[in-house]
């Protein structure tokens, strides 16, 4: 979350200083520390300690060595509570943009390979019985529907991903008279959270990203199972290529379709994740608990994990 971090920092002193509340001197030397951790830390050169818990100390206790006291600075009018919401949310949104450009690309080569087998005949099945003579082209335009809906549930995703959480505080907002909507444009929200009791308890949009990051795994995962039958000797429908088959260590002219299982197995993943958020949140009062930090690591993990299985397919 650095780059985020930054991100933020810059537009909260940016602010502090247009609203008068620390001077340009001061704006100043915060953002030039910014910007040379942000290099330090592209550059692997920067050194993380445990000691600061996590990304948000580590680059302020850096920020002290680089410009001294003033440092402090960075804090006034925020909490680590709406500097993580407003990180977090960031890190989501640019997340869900990638996961939509992988997602493109897979409906891209479905398409290409529709437009090749119009006249391919082969049978529709239910119950998975012969059913109906179909195009091939008809049977792979079905994938494509469904990765459209991936798409636009990620998509519908980012009007919640763009409120922007920065200057609720620890709960209860700041007495000093700081300018939201400033922060928002500059961090390219849409408009500024209402409640801020609601702000740093919220984690809907993660919910709803390990929701849609579940739902496209599943997807992935019928349709892995569905070429993974018709591979099979019992079916004999497809041949799949040497480069994306193993052969068995006793038996070596088998073809297993070991991809296509990691990708099958892969939602399973996804939906422990997803209950392991909800199973956090269920018994969480208002507002703030630790429990909260382990959104984190959770969707971190279905990220990669999608983002891996969509490059794959």
């Amino acid at each position: 979350l650095y780059r985020e971090d930054i991100q933020g920092s810059i537009a909260h002193v940016e602010m502090l200083f247009k609203q008068k509340i620390i001077s340009f001197k001061i704006k100043n030397k915060i953002i030039y520390g910014l910007n040379k951790i942000e290099k330090e830390i592209s550059k692997n050169k920067f050194e993380f300690n445990k000691k600061y818990e996590d990304i948000h100390m580590n680059i302020e206790k850096r920020l002290f060595e680089i410009i001294g006291e003033e440092a402090g600075y960075v804090h006034t009018a925020r909490s680590r509570n709406d500097q993580v919401i407003t990180d977090f949310k960031i890190w989501i949104r640019t997340a869900t943009n990638e996961i939509n450009i992988n997602i493109d690309k897979i409906i891209k080569n479905t398409l290409k390979l529709a437009k090749k087998n119009i006249q391919t005949i082969m049978p529709g099945f239910t119950h998975l019985k012969n059913a109906q003579a179909i195009s091939f082209a008809h049977y792979l335009m079905s994938y494509v529907e469904m990765f459209n809906r991936d798409k636009k549930r990620f998509s519908n995703n980012l009007d919640s991903l763009n409120e922007n959480p920065l200057g609720v505080a620890a709960l209860a907002g700041t007495s000093f008279n700081i300018d939201r909507n400033y922060t928002t444009r500059k961090l390219n929200f849409k408009k500024p959270t209402n409640n801020s009791i609601d702000t740093v308890s919220d984690r809907d949009f993660v919910l709803d990203f390990l929701y849609a990051t579940s739902v496209c795994a599943m997807h992935i995962s019928r349709i892995a199972e569905e070429l993974i039958i018709w591979n099979s000797d019992g079916f004999n429908l497809i041949n799949l290529s040497d480069k994306v088959v193993t052969g068995s260590s006793i038996m070596p002219q088998k073809k297993n379709p070991d991809l296509l299982e990691y990708l099958r197995g892969k939602s399973g993943s996804a939906y422990g994740n997803l209950f392991s958020m909800l199973t956090i949140l269920k018994g969480l009062p208002l507002s703030y608990f630790k429990d909260l930090q382990d959104d984190k690591e959770i969707v971190f993990k279905s990220n990669d994990n999608l983002n891996n299985c969509l490059k794959i397919f």
